[in-house]
């Protein structure tokens, strides 16, 4: 089989599309021909050697696919040859391999598919989908007015509209292009401004009038957090997720202090358990089919030009989910 492989670290020409034997399912485990595979920035940075954790080399990156069970492994009954599922490996242990054309994998890590959802689709629910959710549960935006940054993303999409659905009072989307701001528009965003003008920063305190944002989801981070936190009301919090990219000093902290202001990380892995993946994800998978939730793919790339995937993502150019197809 096909699959992406990097030996080193750095720039995206360093993934390499090799041979690898398809794999067999071993005991409780099921093989699945792989429909789609999800490209998340951490990915990005992980490549870069920049993120929190260093990978093991080599590496056959891909940590959220979708496809069809193609056989069963010793001991499995369910799902049966040719369900459709989602396979959430980093949920179950596996922090690699979805990047190739099959996957053999524990048979309890799959979330059946409906008919309604695509392989696309269900791989920005799995890392980004989850993210929004919790996002929402952990800082409640209800009645509030909230910021999102990297609006028109794979994770702020779905933010935008999951914030909305919570109760905030308003929802603020920052995004960089005029297309991207008529994308967050369109989901559901009271106020969506273009971060790439040099004047943003009174554009949105115009839209304020007198107001004030209370919680900034930040999943662009870089050096994009200090400007936003400029905007946050006293008492407000700024609620990080941008994982290798923050970049605010102690200054900047203490004077958060001083504001009775709250920053608040968040980190995915920590806050997820199997069963309440599966059910999370199921819940997604019926938001999508009953029309509240859309999820746009923006970025569609065969297998072979992951590389070209990767600087897409890099260079911001893409609007919502990028994904791979082998």
């Amino acid at each position: 089989m096909k699959a992406i492989e990097y030996r080193s670290f750095g720039g995206p020409e360093v993934l390499q599309i090799i041979d690898l034997p398809k794999p067999a399912p071993g005991r409780n485990e099921a093989l699945v021909r792989i429909g789609a595979v999800g490209l998340n920035f951490f990915e990005v940075l992980m490549r870069q050697d920049r993120y929190a954790v260093t990978p093991g080399l080599p590496m056959v990156p891909g940590v959220e696919v979708a496809g069809i069970v193609e056989a069963l492994g010793e001991g499995v009954q369910t799902p049966a040859v040719g369900t459709r599922v989602a396979v959430p490996m980093f949920a179950f242990g596996r922090g690699a391999g979805g990047c190739a054309e099959y996957v053999a994998i524990d048979a309890d890590a799959f979330v059946p598919i409906p008919d309604g959802v695509s392989f696309e689709v269900a791989t920005a629910l799995m890392i980004q989908g989850l993210t929004a959710l919790h996002l929402v549960r952990q800082s409640n935006p209800k009645g509030k007015t909230v910021l999102v940054t990297a609006a028109a993303g794979g994770v702020g999409s779905l933010l935008v509209q999951l914030a909305r659905e919570a109760g905030a009072k308003t929802v603020i989307a920052l995004a960089g292009g005029s297309e991207k701001v008529a994308f967050a528009r369109s989901l559901g965003a009271d106020r969506a401004i273009d971060y790439r003008t040099a004047d943003w920063q009174e554009t949105l305190g115009r839209h304020l009038v007198g107001g004030s944002i209370e919680t900034i989801y930040d999943f662009a981070g870089g050096h994009f957090t200090k400007p936003v936190l400029g905007l946050l009301a006293p008492g407000g919090e700024l609620v990080f997720g941008a994982m290798g990219r923050f970049q605010l000093a102690a200054d900047d902290v203490e004077r958060m202090l001083s504001n009775n202001q709250s920053l608040r990380g968040f980190a995915l892995l920590p806050l997820l358990t199997p069963s309440g993946v599966k059910i999370d994800l199921a819940d997604l998978f019926r938001r999508v089919e009953d029309g509240r939730l859309k999820v746009h793919v923006g970025g569609r790339f065969p297998l072979a030009q992951a590389a070209e995937a990767h600087r897409a993502m890099e260079a911001r150019s893409t609007i919502g989910k990028i994904v791979l197809v082998p």
